[in-house]
């Protein structure tokens, strides 16, 4: 993948190093490194230049992003790869459900990582595949894939301070008691899965903020906002006070026992509905939407 990136230095930076200068913009010290290896990648004035030499106003920076690697580990293969949105810097997927994120064990073909590499491939682009927010396999919804180091830093920096604004929409069972609350209950491992969560003391600090949308008849449609990005949160908070999300079979009694259920439904009823962030190049502010898919469409319609 490849980027060129110029800057015009201004009076407020005036006499920073070129390294100085890079971190403000958003690179990590692990792209600046990366940076050190590839040929002409750091050019002042024209001219190639060390991360130490000091910059001066109306100096001309250019930064020349160029990943010649693969994930080899990753095998590309021709998979529903639904684009949103596009830009030098970052895709926006619409990631079907029945989809993993990352390979893992026995699903190391069918992910949106090879689907990725795939769509790349196509191109003749070398690609790392870097997912900036995870959705569980059965999770449908809107994810973010940044395309070279330095949108994937920035964009795994805004998650980490919570700059990324996430709501989702779930199908839950019954109707809650009111129409808005907050969740905040520590999650952690079961201690006897792998897998599964559950809410308990020695976990970690979660928070949910809920919100009903609709209210039908046995079930509710509620948006979700988190704070937090615990592991299976919104599926074992939404558990936790009565009220899990419709065919989850993990955390719903109703289909964990493999019965037939009041309510037929192959997968936990949950959407990654609306993305909301500034862009980590342009800083312009970016909204996505995703429709409903059919399964939750039929469920509410």
């Amino acid at each position: 993948m490849k980027r060129l990136l110029q800057y015009q230095i201004t009076t407020k930076d005036d006499g920073m190093t070129i390294k100085a200068f890079l971190l403000k913009q958003g690179f990590s010290g692990q792209n600046i490194i990366a940076l050190k290896k590839m040929p002409e990648s750091i050019l002042l004035n024209g001219k190639w230049e060390y991360v130490n030499t000091h910059i001066s106003a109306g100096d001309e920076l250019r930064i020349h992003i160029a990943e010649e690697q693969n994930n080899d580990e990753i095998v590309p293969r021709a998979l529903p790869f639904p684009i949103v949105y596009e830009d030098e810097d970052l895709l926006i997927i619409n990631k079907p459900s029945n989809m993993p994120t990352h390979p893992s064990l026995n699903n190391y073909e069918n992910t949106l990582a090879n689907a990725a590499l795939y769509y790349f491939a196509k191109q003749n682009i070398p690609y790392t595949f870097r997912c900036i927010n995870r959705l569980d396999k059965d999770t449908t919804g809107l994810t973010i894939l940044a395309k070279h180091m330095l949108s994937g830093a920035i964009l795994s920096q805004m998650i980490a301070d919570r700059k990324i604004q996430r709501t989702y929409h779930a199908i839950v069972s019954g109707r809650l008691s009111g129409k808005s609350g907050t969740i905040d209950a520590p999650i952690g491992r079961t201690s006897d899965s792998l897998i599964t969560r559950c809410v308990c003391e020695s976990g970690e600090r979660a928070i949910t903020h809920y919100h009903v949308l609709k209210e039908y008849d046995g079930y509710s449609l509620v948006s979700l906002k988190l704070e937090t990005g615990r592991t299976h949160q919104i599926r074992v908070h939404m558990a936790h006070i009565g009220h899990p999300l419709i065919g989850d079979y993990l955390y719903h009694p109703d289909y964990t026992d493999g019965e037939n259920p009041p309510i037929p439904f192959n997968r936990q009823a949950l959407i990654a509905k609306e993305l909301r962030f500034m862009h980590p190049i342009t800083k312009e502010p970016l909204l996505f939407e995703a429709p409903y898919p059919q399964d939750m469409k039929n469920l509410l319609d």
